[in-house]
């Protein structure tokens, strides 16, 4: 299942998260040793959040967007041998220009 056939439910999205970067001499640190990313690009969004009155407000987030996101933040899953994050909009810190 690739993220394209995956929507997220109520104020959720998908994120592909951004590839780890080689320090300044040009090491690749093992996965174990460095911190994941918290930036990213969004590649699936929800509806949105459905308030008590069953109005929908829609998400300010849509496709295409890059994030920075909460450190401990969502669900990961893997699908067509790619890493990705579904979490809620409330997770997002703030979109990158």
């Amino acid at each position: 299942m690739s993220a394209k056939k995956i929507k997220p439910l109520g104020n959720r999205v998908v994120i592909k998260r951004q590839e780890a970067k080689t320090t300044k001499g040009g090491i690749l640190l093992p996965e174990a040793a460095q911190e994941k990313p918290r930036e990213g690009k969004v590649v699936a969004v929800g509806p949105g959040k459905v308030d008590s009155k069953g109005h929908v407000h829609p998400l300010d987030l849509k496709v295409g967007d890059k994030v920075l996101f909460s450190s401990y933040a969502g669900s990961e899953y893997k699908a067509d041998q790619e890493d990705f994050l579904i979490l809620s909009e409330d997770d997002i810190l703030a979109i990158f220009n």
